[in-house]
């Protein structure tokens, strides 16, 4: 197969698709790789390192796309990409369809098989392919949160770890998985009071007995969160719900009551954000903006500030799922592998994810009827 790794043109985005040992085992299986020129170099890969594992280098994005019968990215498609894609050419990417429309129509209109990242899932409601950056994004919200905090960056002037006779920031995390867990974890070690909330009781005991009763465990539900929301310092939304639209569980009433100079950064925006007052997604460029007082910190691609840190660690799960995809193709692959049938969210012109079909409305075809 020929497996095309584009550059990535999201404001900011320096991690890229595959890694010199990537190649390498691409190779070793038989199959060629095309890499877009610079595509490596916010991550540390120079084109050299690629081309000695095995890699041809092309000029520009649009070549790889023209060769590629699958396109390894990290990232979903821009609108400017969206005419390079073909039919039947497998796109395996973050996609996080449910928020995007112009994207979910132009992978319908292509016939592309859009196989996502995030719905990867294994048995037990394992995510492989996010883990990695969700682990990335939870720890990278506290040392955000924490940045903005400070006087120079429009907030509060205030330090996690507080000092001696002068008592710590609180630090409210709504949602205890992958990302709220790495969160909780960072704030913690840096001296912060650490309030996480959960919907699912068993995770909150979980949570509990791995903190060692250090943080504090809150079931969910808007009396509990707005009670939470209105005295703390950094608020961190972690909520997910594979595939689908994440919920707005924090409302404008509840940002309304919290202290000027707070911060939000919501790590749920890339599935269309769990905070009322994000309403709109933000860039590494300019990543916050103020309402009622609080900096909103909404930035969709968190892990691509520590580009080097996440293109390792995506890869290394990515990988294994790419060889499959390589070896089989995406048919057979996704009949012998259940976690990566999850993943196909279009196929032929037709929605197979159904919370993707939901979020817009749309008809959903169960993968099987297409296989």
């Amino acid at each position: 197969m020929i497996v095309g790794v584009p550059k990535e043109i999201k404001n900011n985005e320096n991690r890229v698709g595959i890694t010199p040992a990537g190649v390498q085992e691409l190779k070793k299986h038989g199959h060629k790789v095309m890499i877009e020129q610079g595509a490596g170099l916010g991550s540390g890969i120079a084109d050299e390192e690629f081309a000695a594992a095995g890699a041809h280098i092309l000029e520009d994005g649009a070549a790889v796309y023209a060769e590629a019968e699958m396109v390894l990215k990290v990232k979903e498609p821009l609108a400017q990409e969206y005419g390079l894609l073909r039919k039947d050419q497998v796109l395996f990417t973050y996609l996080h369809l449910a928020p995007n429309l112009p994207l979910t129509k132009a992978l319908l209109e292509r016939k592309t098989i859009g196989i996502a990242y995030e719905t990867v899932e294994l048995p037990g409601r394992e995510l492989p392919l996010l883990t990695p950056m969700s682990m990335v994004a939870g720890r990278m919200s506290v040392q955000i949160g924490a940045h903005f905090l400070e006087k120079s960056q429009g907030g509060a002037g205030i330090l996690l770890a507080g000092t001696p006779g002068v008592k710590p920031a609180k630090v409210t995390v709504v949602g205890g998985g992958m990302v709220g867990t790495n969160a909780a974890r960072l704030a913690l070690g840096l001296g912060a009071e650490v309030t996480v909330i959960d919907v699912n009781g068993r995770r909150l005991a979980y949570l509990d007995e791995v903190f060692g009763g250090r943080i504090k465990t809150v079931m969910s539900n808007s009396y509990n969160i707005a009670a939470e929301v209105k005295d703390t310092d950094l608020l961190i939304g972690a909520v997910l719900i594979p595939g689908a639209r994440a919920p707005k569980l924090v409302t404008e009433a509840m940002v309304k009551t919290m202290k000027k100079g707070s911060v939000i950064v919501d790590v749920a925006i890339d599935q269309g954000g769990s905070i009322e007052t994000i309403d709109r997604i933000t860039t590494h460029t300019d990543p916050v903006y103020e309402k009622y007082g609080v900096l909103h910190y909404a930035v969709a691609n968190i892990p691509g500030n520590v580009a080097k840190t996440s293109t390792y660690s995506l890869v290394n799960a990515t990988l294994p799922y790419a060889l499959k995809l390589a070896d089989r193709g995406w048919r057979k692959a996704v009949k012998e592998d259940q976690a990566l049938t999850q993943g196909v969210n279009t196929a032929e012109g037709k929605i197979t994810y159904q919370k993707v079909a939901e979020a817009h409305g749309m008809i959903y075809i169960p993968l099987e009827q297409l296989l």
